[in-house]
């Protein structure tokens, strides 16, 4: 899949992202933020090596549950999931490295 480019503002359920089948990496931020304008060109990167990954960019902020479910509080924050279930988290990312490596994350190695 290609990178998703703009942040949506119609998000999914917290149900619905659980049961995406497969490895989904959850961008959470928006589309103002230095630090996630910073971070596009890494993660634009870091996916291309990854085109089957899923890719979903949710617009976060004041009235936007879905970012609290995952307690994200800082932007960008990148969250990949195999089969539903967090298995890799990245805050404010600053290198490709970092993402990769979060991309390519073992189930257990999640804390």
């Amino acid at each position: 899949m290609d990178m998703t480019r703009e942040y949506t503002t119609q998000a999914p359920t917290r149900e619905e992202i659980d049961a995406l089948p497969g490895t989904t990496l959850v961008e959470f931020g928006t589309s103002w933020c230095g630090h996630c304008q910073r971070a596009q060109p890494l993660l634009e990167s870091a996916l291309a090596a990854q085109p089957q990954m899923r890719h979903l960019k949710i617009e976060d902020g004041p009235g936007r549950r879905l970012g609290r479910t995952f307690g994200v509080k800082l932007w960008p924050t990148l969250i990949v999931l195999r089969d539903g279930h967090e298995i890799a988290r990245l805050v404010r990312p600053t290198t490709v490295r970092a993402i990769a490596e979060a991309l390519s994350a073992r189930p257990d190695a999640a804390a």
